[in-house]
């Protein structure tokens, strides 16, 4: 029987008074259309804070493959903490920087970056902070997660309210799908390499969860955690609120749901109740308005699921599957295409779980077990979370609308491949530009929370241009593909990054006023790469930054580019530095 939380659709309306908000404006910077213009890395020059202004810029801590101090950035480490090398027996290094958080230790600062690949990295670095606010690369060294099976795809990341780095493993392995020798397709076998190359090492359900980061010295040692409480999904970051207990997961892929995470102790994440959304759609302008109802997936604690994983659990000890025939599941099996093939024109999987095996299956198969329990799994992209404490609502970023975000079809074209009959929740135009929406909250005393999503509506959307350029088909003066989303607390302003193919050429960093409407870009990067992970921090020692991250130069899109091999390192920085804001 599914428990279900039926939350009560409510607006919530707090007056947005501008008169007691910092105004905050950057200076616009322009579309790249030079060749120069599209090979840099450029940012606003100066920003007015209540009219006072000053001068910043984009100011690089680390590209990858720096060595700085006792490290060098990037480098990738096998479980025996040797490195990997390539062909020719050099060090292998990602160009996939990623998520980078700002954290201090007494009087210390540090730096925890990702590294977006297969085996992936996170390093943490040690930074000196000059008498202007420059932040400056002391010594950087790698994390190590053998106790884990190594680190799969980190994405982005947040930072606690207590202070510690939040990452994510995106695109968790199908475990249904890997063979008897460890061969799970090209994605998942290059996770081999953290074990010298043998698949059957690799535990797919090793990967697909929450890593929390402690700094524990002011020499930067860290303490790793893997939160198996919290699901395991295509997790693009986890979002703590500030009481602390409540937590957003979004779910980066095709047919893909949207989770909250109650803690059962304030700032612990070891133990929880996990909630899966199910969209009640209202209508389907501008991204889409829908009530939001919480369905239970149950209550688990790191312990418990990590034995699980130890005991090696495998798909089918937890499932019944059965065929999908004359359009419909057997009795007592959900169909679901939540975890289906999105290339392929493949039947729902018709699923049912074993009896004792519920607990198990939330965590280890968090997206199949919300699809039985009722939940949405249709979203497409789902990126960054952020909370704006002015006026209480969360904004997630939606990279495409399309595929199971559409009623039956894939781009506007009839198609099969991603809905079901019968569970059909989302039903919107595509807008493959993408959309940023706005969640309501309200208490909810059930589930225990005053941070509890009811309403979810489209706020800023990206427009198709009508210039018929194939290079930029998104409107160059508004979004391509929102990505991670930070709100710069008790000025009305949300900083919206890019991850883009053809939507534009070059990827951007916008500032929106929320209350005007109004989008400016600060920040655009070279050809093929994007804007991973922008993230504000108000007060670092006495200064304000915006972490933001170019990954992959002339790597997406535009390879024909790369006339110098050493431009394609990552860089890894920050827009600033700023005057810390205070209400």
């Amino acid at each position: 029987m599914k428990k279900v939380i039926s939350i009560v659709a409510a607006t919530v309306c707090v007056s947005f008074g501008a008169d007691n908000l910092t105004s905050i404006e950057f200076s616009e910077v322009s579309v790249p259309k030079t060749d120069a213009q599209k090979r840099e890395v450029r940012a606003s020059s100066s920003v007015k804070v209540n009219d006072k202004e000053y001068k910043i810029g984009y100011n690089v801590i680390m590209r990858s493959g720096d060595k700085v101090g006792d490290g060098v950035f990037g480098a990738l480490y096998d479980t025996n903490g040797k490195l990997i090398t390539t062909k020719d027996g050099s060090p292998r290094i990602s160009n996939d920087n990623d998520f980078s958080s700002l954290l201090t230790y007494g009087d210390k600062i540090f730096m925890v970056s990702h590294f977006e690949t297969r085996p992936a990295a996170m390093y943490v670095t040690e930074l000196r902070q000059d008498k202007n606010g420059k932040l400056i690369a002391v010594n950087t060294r790698n994390i190590d997660f053998s106790k884990f099976g190594g680190l799969w795809v980190p994405c982005a990341g947040s930072v606690t309210p207590w202070g510690t780095h939040l990452g994510s493993e995106e695109y968790e392995p199908d475990a249904r799908t890997i063979k008897s020798d460890g061969d799970g397709g090209e994605y998942y076998n290059l996770m081999g390499e953290y074990f010298g190359g043998d698949l059957t090492k690799l535990n797919p359900y090793a990967y697909g969860w929450t890593p929390e980061i402690k700094i524990v010295s002011d020499k930067g040692d860290a303490e790793v955690t893997k939160h198996y409480s919290m699901g395991r999904f295509a997790h693009e970051l986890a979002y703590v609120m500030p009481d602390n207990k409540t937590v957003f997961l979004s779910d980066d892929g095709t047919n893909v749901g949207l989770f909250m995470f109650i803690a059962d102790k304030a700032g612990d994440l070891s133990a929880g109740t996990l909630y899966a959304t199910k969209w009640n759609q209202i209508d389907d302008k501008n991204g889409g308005t829908a009530n939001l109802e919480w369905m239970d997936l149950g209550h688990a604690s790191n312990n418990e699921i990590q034995k699980a994983i130890k005991d090696n659990v495998k798909f089918s000890d937890m499932f019944e599957v059965a065929e999908f025939k004359d359009d419909s599941c057997p009795a007592g099996f959900t169909p679901t295409k939540a975890n289906a093939d999105s290339n392929q024109e493949t039947p729902p999987e018709c699923i049912k779980l074993k009896d004792g095996m519920e607990k198990v299956a939330s965590r280890l198969e968090t997206r199949r077990v919300a699809a039985i329990k009722g939940a949405t799994t249709e979203f497409r992209k789902m990126e960054g979370i952020t909370y704006n404490n002015n006026l209480n609502e969360v904004y997630i970023g939606m990279s495409e609308i399309n595929k199971g975000m559409e009623s039956f079809k894939s781009k506007g074209k009839d198609s099969n491949k991603y809905d079901v009959k019968g569970f059909d929740h989302i039903r919107l135009p595509h807008n493959t530009c993408g959309t940023v929406y706005r969640l309501s909250l309200v208490e909810d005393e059930k589930i225990g929370s005053k941070f509890v999503p009811s309403v979810m509506k489209g706020m800023v959307s990206g427009k198709y241009s009508s210039a018929g350029d194939k290079l930029n088909t998104c409107d160059l003066n508004g979004l391509a593909n929102p990505d991670n989303v930070t709100y710069i607390n008790n000025t009305g302003t949300l900083i919206i990054g890019e991850d883009t193919g053809d939507g534009h050429q070059n990827d951007a960093i916008w500032s929106y006023n929320i209350a005007e409407d109004k989008l400016t870009r600060i920040f655009t990067t070279p050809y093929g790469s994007e804007t991973t992970s922008p993230y504000y921090y108000n007060n670092i020692a006495g200064f304000g930054y915006i972490m933001a991250v170019v990954q992959h130069p002339y790597g997406e899109s535009d390879e024909d580019k790369l006339s110098n091999p050493s431009d394609s390192r990552a860089y890894t920085g920050y827009i600033g530095p700023l005057p810390v804001i205070t209400k």
